[in-house]
């Protein structure tokens, strides 16, 4: 007997052997959708409630106060929210990385993309930083040779976006070629390395920055930027970041 056939004689036995009211003969099925006309089930509702108001309060707690509001648009090279970003990163991390390596973080660079919001001008809460932050991004400290670092800059001319940095300085002449760059104020030495904190997006390639991909040493701190921003916030009583020098293009 043919194989297919077996199987089917089989199949039909087994249907045949089977009461009539024992088959399933259709399944139904509708949408439903969810607006404001489902109910809510209060059982479930007073329940949440309590966790919800703690949240909600944890969150809208006030932190600071913006002095104006701050977008990651305001400028060409540098942004001011930006700007307080790569700060808050390099002055809340160092001091972790220092107890731990006996070394100071040299630079910081952050990516533009990374800014989801703006800061309104008012007060600043921890929602605000979610809503700046939403990503579970962390920070990291890459050692990085002199050259990567070169290459770290070719990225940022060739960017020619406002990621933000600390502690580097960078100038473009009038061509947008670079002109100069200072880390800590001071020349770049391609014959040194430096420890760059940035986030294990970018280091892990994001934005293509793949010059982090290469490096001597990594060190997780252990630390969401999200947090990072949170600590600063609740240090600084009043937020007055400003576009300043840190990467410009001179003009003439």
């Amino acid at each position: 007997m043919n194989y297919k056939h077996f199987i089917l004689l089989i199949c039909l036995v087994t249907l045949s052997s089977c009461k009539q009211d024992s088959y399933l003969n259709k399944i139904e099925g509708k949408q439903i959708n969810i607006s404001d006309s489902l109910q809510p089930d209060k059982t479930i509702e007073a329940f949440i409630k309590p966790y919800r108001e703690h949240v909600n309060a944890n969150l809208d707690s006030v932190l600071a106060y913006a002095v104006n509001t701050l977008s990651k648009s305001d400028g060409e090279y540098n942004t001011a929210i930006g700007n307080m970003m790569a700060d808050a990163v390099f002055e809340q991390a160092n001091p972790i990385f220092k107890s731990r390596t006996g070394h100071d973080i040299d630079m910081v660079l952050l990516n533009h993309g990374g800014i989801r919001a703006i800061i309104s001008k008012g007060n600043v809460t921890s929602r605000t930083a979610y809503e700046v932050m939403p990503f579970d991004n962390s920070v990291v400290v890459v050692e990085l040779k002199g050259q990567q670092v070169k290459e770290l800059l070719d990225y940022l001319v060739r960017a020619k976006r406002a990621h933000p940095i600390s502690k580097l300085k960078i100038t473009l002449d009038k061509d947008t070629l670079l002109q100069s760059a200072f880390i800590n104020d001071k020349p770049i030495d391609l014959n040194t390395s430096y420890f760059v904190a940035t986030n294990d997006y970018l280091y892990n390639g994001g934005d293509r920055m793949n010059f982090f991909k290469t490096n001597d040493s990594l060190y997780v701190l252990d630390y969401k930027v999200r947090n990072v921003l949170i600590d600063y916030f609740s240090e600084t009583d009043t937020l007055r970041p400003v576009i300043d020098d840190r990467f410009i293009q001179l003009k003439n």
